[in-house]
């Protein structure tokens, strides 16, 4: 039914035929005479500075009225992929680490998922439509953004304050939006107003955006176990995947010459979220967060200083997809509370024209107390299942970083950080605390409770850059890093081996239960990455990028059977967390190339993304688990006046490098089209476009197990073997009026 890898075998010769045309027609351009300039929207990527690219304003904009989730934002991103979850909370995965390897920063906060399933990631408390600048650090990430990760940074950025002119008065403007697509019939809002004089300026944001469970396309049949007594679905409806999210913010900024304060006030409520590859839905969470920044110019270099709070409460339990009656118990709640508490001073200082040198510390203190009320009479019951009690991480972080412009051709970046990460748990205790209790829970918590919870990890990361640009049209990076980053609260604090309370604990949405091991080691990855970047002098009419890249992982954080246990094929089993070692190597692949330039139609551009990934475990011949296949993405962009109009083409491997250990289900390769068209008219932009334009039917590579229906408490609550489906057609619309 799904296309095998020969469409993805032709969309790779056609973007490498389209970048080879793009380097040959540059030899015959002249940088004095270029063909035209041009503004493409939702092209590659600009560049920043090394080793980093930049997705701008412009870029998102006609991006957010086709999402409700930030982190897809990102899907222009060389190398980016997404691990599947609810409708706001994908999890980014950049070269094949994802979560928590990633270092995730909103406006300056480090922000950490409170939930034993991840449903709250960092990326799902900034709605799309307030995102104004993302960065994304692959790799090679400069030690200065980097921190207690492996994979590369991500930092998202709000709009700045903005203030009145000098002699212009009040300043007073504003933007509402809203959307709707046909797939789940979801729709959504969006207003902002800005009061601002010379030196103090007022931001509220408000946004909520709302959905039903969306369909498959093509006939993709969802499946529900034979027998069990649950929520019955159509066959092509995909459970457990409607969801509602409000957003609120308030930033307040006071400048006063060369200073600048900022405070940020986000408020987020979640009232439910369903997840189809979890065992669990989201019930409600509010965020709160409070965010105070300061920046002042000086003569010597810029000093930068944020302190944060943010707390989360959170829910879970079984919607409707997902309810059932097991004996008396109407369900299984489980509460998760969150705080962090984040603190970084950082200076950049001008010692030369050549020479800039940026120091800082960090401290983030983050509490966890994750607990699981009685329900019913039966397994349940009669007291609270403590899954974390008072879990704690700090991190206290200092850093160096010296960047060199050697001469006009080199520039050097090398950077230190060490970071000391400290974690401890209180001891814990299962629903039954005497006689007879099921899952051997009695066992399980003495035994953890036995053990010392406190562990200390030193852990350093440097970085070492070299970037060479000969001329304007052409520039090279090569770079190597060693990367740290220490376990999470529930890769060394998940205790029970009882399979009910172990599948509750799955951020990565295979299906299996996980257990904790208290002295996993941290990981370190060594990485060597190479750009090179060739465009004409003024980077607008075409570009080629091309970035391999190798990482090797000492103390990867993979899984294995349970000791003591027999897992078995093609079901769904326990699992522990345990250290072993890893290697990932790929390449990305992109560029643009202005086609063609009429009078009548306008300006016509291709562009095109390759990404491979292979990751393998080194200790036992398996592979990583949730590798994207190769895949590309190909679009030709029309541009003439206020119009701009897309076709994009999407294709997909089948993925068959798959993790033996999870049982990770196989997908079959895939090609999607989708149209995008844009109006712009003074203060008044239109999007409209429809995604997955043949509905065609295919399986999510990296959406997980599909348990979005019926009975899922049990791990045999629901057969293995189905694959999370992916969307079919979706026509959507939104509006953006400015005043």
């Amino acid at each position: 039914m799904l296309l095998s890898r020969k469409p993805l075998s032709l969309a790779v010769s056609l973007a490498l035929s389209a970048m080879w045309a793009a380097n040959a027609a540059a030899q015959d351009a002249s940088q004095d005479t270029p063909l035209m300039t041009v503004v493409v929207v939702g092209s590659a990527p600009t560049d920043a500075e090394p080793n980093s690219l930049t997705l701008d304003a412009a870029t998102l904009l006609p991006l957010r009225a086709a999402t409700s989730d930030t982190a897809t934002l990102l899907r222009e991103v060389p190398g980016v992929s997404f691990y599947g979850a609810g409708g706001v909370s994908s999890l980014p995965a950049i070269r094949g680490l994802a979560d928590d390897r990633l270092r995730i920063k909103v406006d300056g906060m480090d922000l950490i998922a409170a939930c034993p399933n991840h449903m709250n990631p960092a990326l799902s408390y900034i709605d799309p439509g307030r995102v104004d600048q993302i960065k994304v650090y692959a790799g090679i990430t400069p030690v200065s953004v980097g921190g207690d990760s492996i994979g590369g940074t991500i930092l998202v950025e709000s709009p700045a304050p903005q203030f009145a002119k000098p002699g212009e008065g009040l300043l007073t403007k504003g933007q509402a939006g809203a959307f709707y697509r046909s797939n789940g019939n979801a729709t959504g809002a969006n207003l902002s107003a800005t009061v601002a004089g010379e030196n103090l300026s007022v931001t509220y944001t408000g946004s909520t955006a709302q959905s039903d469970n969306y369909t498959a396309g093509d006939n993709f049949k969802t499946t529900t176990a034979t027998g069990q007594v649950g929520h019955t679905l159509p066959l092509y409806e995909v459970g457990s995947s409607a969801y509602k999210s409000i957003n609120q913010a308030l930033d307040i900024a006071l400048r006063n010459e060369n200073h600048l304060f900022d405070l940020k006030l986000g408020h987020q409520h979640i009232p439910y979220e369903n997840f189809p590859n979890q065992r669990m839905d989201l019930t409600d969470n509010t965020s709160d967060q409070v965010n105070l920044g300061y920046t002042g110019q000086y003569q010597w270099g810029v000093l930068k200083a944020r302190a944060y709070h943010e707390e989360t409460r959170h829910e879970m339990n079984f919607g409707d997809d997902k309810q059932f009656q097991y004996g008396t118990a109407p369900g299984m709640p489980m509460n998760t509370e969150g705080k962090t508490n984040g603190l970084a001073v950082n200076a950049e200082v001008l010692l030369s024209e050549r020479d800039t040198l940026r120091v800082g510390g960090e401290y983030q203190g983050y509490r966890l107390n994750d607990w699981w009320p009685p329900s019913g009479t039966g397994g349940m019951s009669p007291g609270t299942f403590w899954n974390i009690n008072n879990g704690q991480r700090d991190r206290y972080a200092v850093f160096g970083e010296w960047e060199a412009k050697l001469n006009p051709q080199w520039t050097s970046l090398l950077g230190l950080r060490h970071e000391t990460v400290k974690t401890d748990a209180g001891d814990v205790m299962g629903y039954c605390t005497s006689g007879m209790c099921m899952g051997n829970q009695l066992v399980d918590s003495d035994n953890f409770n036995a053990q010392d919870h406190s562990k200390t990890d030193r852990n350093w990361d440097l970085t070492a850059l070299a970037r060479y640009t000969p001329d304007a049209t052409q520039n090279y990076e090569i770079g190597v890093a060693q990367k740290t980053r220490s376990p999470n609260l529930y890769e060394r604090y998940t205790w029970s081996t009882w399979s009910m309370a172990a599948v509750m604990n799955n951020f990565v949405g295979d299906g299996n239960g996980y257990v904790g091991d208290i002295n996993l080691k941290p990981e370190v990855a060594h990485t060597l990455s190479f750009v090179a970047d060739w465009h004409d002098a003024r980077k607008k009419t075409w570009s080629v990028r091309i970035a391999p890249y190798y990482t090797h992982v000492r103390d990867y954080i993979d899984a294995q059977c349970l000791p003591g246990t027999t897992c078995t094929v093609d079901k769904f089993n326990v699992l522990q967390y345990f250290n072993q070692s890893a290697r990932l190597y790929g390449v990305d692949l992109s560029g643009h190339f202005l086609a063609a330039s009429t009078p009548a139609y306008g300006d016509f551009t291709t562009s095109g993304i390759v990404n491979y990934t292979r990751g393998e475990n080194r200790d036992t011949g398996d592979n990583l688990y949730n590798i994207m296949p190769l895949n590309a993405k190909l679009a030709l962009t029309q541009k003439r006046g206020r119009w701009t109009n897309t076709l994009e083409a999407q294709f997909v491997a089948a993925k068959n490098d798959v993790s033996d250990v999870r049982n990770e289900i196989e997908t079959d390769g895939y090609s999607l089209f989708n149209l995008r068209s844009s109006y712009a008219w003074k203060q008044v932009r239109l999007d409209v476009g429809i995604d997955n334009l043949f509905d065609k039917g295919y399986a999510l590579p990296l959406g997980g197990a599909y348990l979005g229906q019926s009975m899922t408490m049990s791990i045999n609550g629901v057969p293995w073997g189905t694959a999370v489906p992916g969307p079919g057609r979706s026509i959507y619309a939104g509006v953006n009026v400015q005043f």
